[in-house]
């Protein structure tokens, strides 16, 4: 067995910063069968207990080694509803690849890159009609198109049930569109995945903002649906609550993200066009941080920088896209943390102060807590600033919805397992219970509420 993974090929980085398009370009099926064969087949298969969302990953890997693709793609559909999204998205190496036993000795099996060649495989050969199930007469309204809520719309659809998606804005897809730029995941790909969950008979609501177009009460009482599923997402953004952060060129992330993933905002003809900084800060280590750093470069700006206060060791960021980044042009600036948003005398940043930091000794959870060094403030010269810190879940949902119990953070209060809230008939599941999470992980809530649902409806 080779110890190592069939590389992924991909875009040159100093051709891929300039444009928007998907940055890997998948395995051949050479590749796929190649990396395939690397699999041990265990008789207990750690990946699957690695994957939120119980796929039989030795399954469909063993299909694709012998070259039955449309076999291997079967076998992941039974589990999972966005298998082209996981393949792109998903943080394999923190949960299937992560269990692999491959990785003690060399690399672990490559499980994103090979669902991702059957999903576009698939895809891009079948003809087959999708036919949906016999109706059982039951009504259920999923609030958010969002990983959590088409996920759980498509296996109540798969059951029989009659599925109505309602989403906030014009597009469905949730953080799917507006949150993960085009060059990590192209919109086609999530379009074609809502387009397969339609042809099973899901309606989708777009520009109806529950608690305002209409209350869950509402939806129960008044329009028919039995059951309800939240799953809103954490679109509130987190701020630094320094000076100067109502600067002109001061962003949030989620805002950022949103003007060029939805509204495309990066092109000549935008109707909502977004600064074209020169210098960038963006103040954050995580993933949403690295797609707004290399958005950033692919609108023209000469100078990005990621403003982190830990070291490269705690950057929470999975460490391809840091790789990426770092590939593309964008400079991790490491213990660093800003104190204040400096501006001109026109109200357009022109700098953010920082103080450099140092880890200090490791709590009880063996984390290093980092604190100021004294006397160390610099100005980092930019001319916008983005702030991606995280997001929580909006308070809409709790604000307009009698009885529905809310942790301290915002978080829907939840069963676990279930995802029952404190309102009967109603569950949720995914960021709106969670807090900002991963794709797959709100897929596994949504696909444990929909079984939920389905057992208290039947």
């Amino acid at each position: 067995m080779k110890k190592t993974r069939q590389p992924m090929p991909e875009q040159e980085a100093q051709v891929r910063r300039h444009n928007f398009d998907e940055v890997a370009l998948g395995y051949t099926p050479e590749m796929a069968v190649l990396e395939a064969e690397r699999c041990l087949q265990c008789k207990n298969p750690l990946c699957v207990a690695g994957c939120p969302v119980g796929i039989d990953i030795p399954g469909f890997i063993q299909k694709v080694k012998l070259g039955e693709f449309e076999e291997a793609f079967r076998i992941i559909d039974a589990q999972s509803s966005l298998p082209a999204v996981c393949g792109r998205v998903c943080p394999q190496e923190s949960q299937c690849e992560g269990k692999c036993i491959c990785g003690v000795k060399g690399e672990p099996i490559a499980i994103g890159r090979l669902e991702r060649f059957v999903a576009d495989t698939h895809y891009a050969q079948s003809t087959e009609k999708i036919v949906p199930p016999t109706p059982n007469g039951h009504k259920v309204a999923v609030i958010g198109s969002g990983p959590a809520g088409l996920t759980c719309a498509g296996e109540l659809a798969r059951r029989g049930y009659e599925v109505t998606v309602f989403e906030a804005l014009h597009k469905a897809g949730g953080v799917l569109v507006y949150g993960i730029p085009e060059f990590r995941l192209p919109k086609r790909i999530v379009e074609r995945e809502i387009e397969q969950l339609r042809a099973l008979g899901v309606k989708i609501e777009v520009n109806t903002v529950i608690g305002k177009t209409y209350s869950v009460e509402e939806l129960m009482k008044e329009m028919g649906f039995e059951a309800v599923f939240i799953g809103t997402g954490a679109g509130l953004p987190r701020f630094l609550e320094i000076e100067g952060e109502n600067l002109k060129g001061v962003y949030s992330a989620n805002e950022f993200l949103t003007r060029i993933n939805l509204m495309k905002a990066y092109r000549e003809d935008s109707s909502t066009p977004v600064l074209h900084a020169r210098r960038v800060a963006v103040v954050g280590g995580g993933n949403v941080a690295m797609d707004a750093a290399r958005s950033a470069l692919r609108l023209g700006a000469e100078k990005v920088y990621i403003v982190y206060r830990r070291s490269l060791e705690e950057l929470p960021a999975r460490r391809e896209e840091v790789e990426h980044a770092v590939q593309e042009g964008v400079e991790l600036m490491l213990l660093n943390n800003p104190v204040k948003v400096l501006g001109d005398d026109k109200g357009f940043v022109k700098a953010l102060r920082c103080v450099r930091m140092e880890l200090g000794e490791p709590d009880a959870s063996g984390r290093r807590a980092p604190k100021e060094i004294p006397d160390s403030e610099f100005d980092l010269e930019c001319d916008s600033v983005i702030i991606a810190i995280g997001t929580s879940p909006n308070p809409l949902m709790k604000n307009t919805t009698k009885g529905l119990e809310v942790n301290r953070r915002g978080g829907i209060v939840v069963a676990e397992q279930t995802g029952k809230t404190s309102l009967e008939g109603v569950y949720a599941g995914g960021d709106a219970v969670m807090g900002a999470a991963t794709v797959i992980l709100a897929m596994g809530a949504g696909k444990n509420a929909a079984a939920s649902i389905d057992r208290f409806l039947s």
